[in-house]
């Protein structure tokens, strides 16, 4: 469900912030859908136990995400399914200027790049 890098310039716990968040806003994640558990994600991608509670945390604190004791934690039920497109775009915006700042002191066109992320969401999408 999520991917998380450890050797990217971003926290982990931003990673997957940031992932939750546009899974939300995309309507991937609809209310009351369960996310694993803090000892489920932190075996998977071997990382630290509070890693992963910080996020939730932060998530909650946003309220994206409910805790219910004794349960898993879930996506809030009061969000609506998707943003807007705009506001789902703005959520791309630094990503994108990061590939493009790296792109342009790589020397890799527009036309090379635009292929490279058309082929990772094929790879992604199937």
């Amino acid at each position: 469900m999520f991917v998380l890098n450890p050797q990217s310039g971003t926290p982990i716990y931003r990673q997957l912030v940031d992932q939750v968040t546009r899974l939300i806003s995309g309507g991937q994640l609809t209310p009351g859908t369960e996310l694993p558990s803090v000892r489920e994600l932190a075996e998977l991608h071997a990382v630290n136990p509070m890693t992963i509670s910080k996020a939730y945390t932060l998530l909650e604190t946003e309220g994206l995400l409910e805790r219910q004791r004794g349960k898993p934690m879930r996506v809030a039920t009061r969000r609506r399914n998707q943003a807007p497109l705009a506001q789902r775009l703005q959520q791309l915006e630094a990503a994108a200027a990061e590939l493009a700042l790296a792109a342009r002191q790589l020397e890799i066109g527009k036309k090379e790049l635009l292929t490279l992320v058309g082929d990772q969401w094929e790879k992604e999408n199937g």
